[in-house]
């Protein structure tokens, strides 16, 4: 085992907690990641482009298509997902009360209510549970969002405090969470913790720690930025793993391919206190319709496809590893070996900016975007990219993916 790798799988360093993440490529999450020991902006440049014009990847996101390409499939499915020839809305009414409703009745929350980014719902959720429970101290994974990607904005902003229960690159279990020596308000947990590899722990380890914290007269926030697509792996559906959790936050630009946006649920006396802070965070927008009814498509379309998604992530990352034992790629992994969601990682023994050069050209070369997403410096003489599997995916059999794996190692040194 490398220095690299602990016992429980791939540790994840940052290098001053601010790297962004490998697949991101765009200000929002990743911004930084090419500056914080990546390859330069040029060859960032090719990778996007060549990604854009491959003609098999397994994910394309909708952040890089043109706008006129976003805003045509935009006009083109809102039809379906409520009637157009109402009013706008305005100040959170109209299609953002619908959307409100909609997420509310799929976590079976009490109420829901939209906010602009994920950072600002949490910040809200997090201060609002520590002004009822008293106690601002928040016990959450040092890989955390709020930990790694916010800029101390907790601490900052907010005026709280963070605890760890673990330093593992996995979920903390119930006996950590009772073992804190000092009282918590609330206990977050990011469903899947990502920069760990999208890991979850089992339907069973979940419920025993959310247990350990209600022991700790603490209350329990789910991240759940990506929680649509954990349904899977708990064998749950989303209101079960929700009702968990006092409040919950949820994304839809990251797996539902929304424009943005995010929405807080929980009981109805919480979301009324977080839609007065949002107001007082700057969050209390005159006008969100394209972003709410691509949020809508997103539920109608992609939520649905989430678990097709999930099994045929399992089939890419065997193959991969086929791929990689074929070719003699020693050190090579694919984490989690079986992975919880549809997206994962690959640690590759070489440097972060030579295999980014070998997946832009084999891009460029083939047509085929086997790794089109950057690499994060992650340990000496070891890479580390993210894997999403979605719809274009679902193309590739695991032959497909072996072959590719070959041609990418043959661009390598």
């Amino acid at each position: 085992m490398s220095d690299s790798e602990t016992a429980h799988g791939p540790a994840t360093p940052h290098d001053d907690g601010r790297a962004g993440h490998p697949q991101d490529d765009g200000p929002a999450e990743g911004a930084g990641t090419e500056a914080a020991g990546g390859p330069p902006a040029e060859l960032r440049e090719r990778r996007l482009a060549a990604w854009r014009s491959a003609r098999r990847a397994l994910s394309r996101p909708g952040h890089q298509e043109t706008v006129g390409e976003r805003l045509a499939r935009l006009v083109a499915a809102a039809p379906d997902v409520y009637d157009l020839d109402r009013r706008a809305d305005m100040y959170g009414d109209g299609v953002v009360e619908t959307l409100e409703k909609r997420v509310a009745d799929l976590l079976g929350k009490e109420a829901a209510a939209f906010f602009p980014s994920g950072t600002m719902a949490q910040q809200v959720a997090l201060r609002c549970w520590a002004g009822r429970t008293g106690n601002p101290v928040v016990a959450l994974h040092p890989l955390s969002h709020p930990e790694v990607h916010e800029r101390h904005a907790l601490s900052t902003v907010s005026g709280l405090r963070t605890v760890h229960p673990t330093r593992e690159p996995r979920l903390p279990d119930a006996g950590e969470v009772r073992g804190l020596e000092e009282p918590f308000g609330t206990l977050m947990l990011e469903l899947p913790l990502r920069d760990a590899g999208f890991v979850l722990p089992s339907w069973e380890e979940l419920a025993a720690t959310v247990e350990a914290a209600r022991e700790r007269d603490a209350v329990v926030h789910f991240d759940g930025a990506r929680l649509w697509e954990c349904t899977t792996h708990f064998g749950r559906p989303l209101h079960e793993i929700a009702d968990l959790a006092d409040s919950v936050y949820v994304s839809f630009y990251k797996s539902l391919d929304g424009l943005g946006g995010a929405a807080l649920a929980g009981p109805r006396t919480l979301v009324d206190e977080a839609r007065a802070w949002r107001h007082r965070y700057g969050g209390q927008v005159f006008q969100q319709f394209p972003t709410a009814l691509s949020a809508l498509v997103g539920l109608e379309r992609e939520l649905p496809r989430l678990p097709e998604y999930v099994a045929h992530a399992r089939v890419v990352a065997a193959a991969l590893r086929e791929g990689f034992a074929q070719a003699g790629v020693r050190g090579a992994r694919v984490h989690p070996e079986v992975p919880h969601t549809h997206q994962f990682q690959v640690w590759l023994p070489c440097d972060g900016e030579v295999l980014a050069e070998a997946g832009a050209r084999q891009a460029e070369e083939t047509g085929v975007a086997l790794f089109p997403g950057a690499w994060r410096r992650v340990g000496p003489g070891f890479g580390c990219t993210e894997v999403t599997v979605a719809a274009p995916g679902l193309e590739w059999t695991a032959e497909d993916v072996r072959a590719a794996v070959a041609e990418f190692v043959g661009r390598l040194p």
